[in-house]
């Protein structure tokens, strides 16, 4: 009779997942794991196997919320792919240093595989299929996932020692003749905010997507 666990696999994904959201993904090892529960690394390996298993764990961990969007499906299938959109939306940009995982085991574990098939669903009921439905899916998910990554990588993300008025600021400061647009956006930044930001470009996704 094997012994009994100590954690369950949620404890062991929490516990990796809140280590590297505190250091980043190089931390994401057994022996750290492990020591963030108070136990030897070996007794992980009863959880996962090695460390494919942990990053499965990991962006279980993140996605778990979100297998099942409540109210979906509804009346309103447009309605349906902004809520869905948007928990996935926030379960990424909540977890950034995640974001690469779940960008390379979308296709592997099963709460990426939930999400996904979700999604497809009201998407299907928009009227699309075959291509249509691929092509759909890909403008919804890539955008969710750039708009993620887009915070912390795009010309106004805001690093972890600033603050977004010292982004716009710094944009400001470039030369008006070579970086119009950019200080334009900048303008624009500073009386908006990255959930309108994403809802307003999530309407152009969808208002596109009822042209079959």
């Amino acid at each position: 009779m094997p012994a009994p666990r100590k954690f369950s696999r949620e404890q062991v994904g929490a516990a990796a997942l809140a280590l590297v959201d505190e250091q980043g993904l190089s931390a994401l090892t057994m022996r750290n794991v492990a020591t963030a529960l108070g136990t030897g690394a070996m007794t992980i390996y009863n959880y996962v196997d090695g460390r494919e298993g942990l990053e499965a764990l990991l962006v279980d961990a993140v996605l778990s919320g979100v297998r099942q969007v409540p109210g979906v499906p509804s009346a309103d299938w447009r309605a349906d792919v902004r809520a869905v959109a948007e928990a996935h939306w926030r379960a990424v940009r909540a977890h950034p240093d995640v974001i690469p995982l779940i960008l390379t085991r979308r296709s592997v574990d099963p709460s990426s595989l939930a999400g996904a098939e979700q999604l497809l669903g009201t998407l299907a009921r928009g009227g699309r299929s075959g291509a249509q439905l691929l092509v759909a899916f890909r403008a919804v998910t890539g955008f969710v996932m750039g708009f993620a990554q887009a915070e912390l990588a795009g010309p106004l993300s805001i690093a972890p020692d600033e603050d977004a008025g010292a982004i716009i600021e710094r944009v400001r400061a470039l030369p008006q003749e070579r970086f119009p647009r950019l200080i334009e956006i900048a303008e624009a930044a500073a009386g908006s905010s990255p959930e309108a930001e994403f809802h307003a470009g999530l309407d152009f996704i969808v208002a596109g997507l009822g042209d079959s």
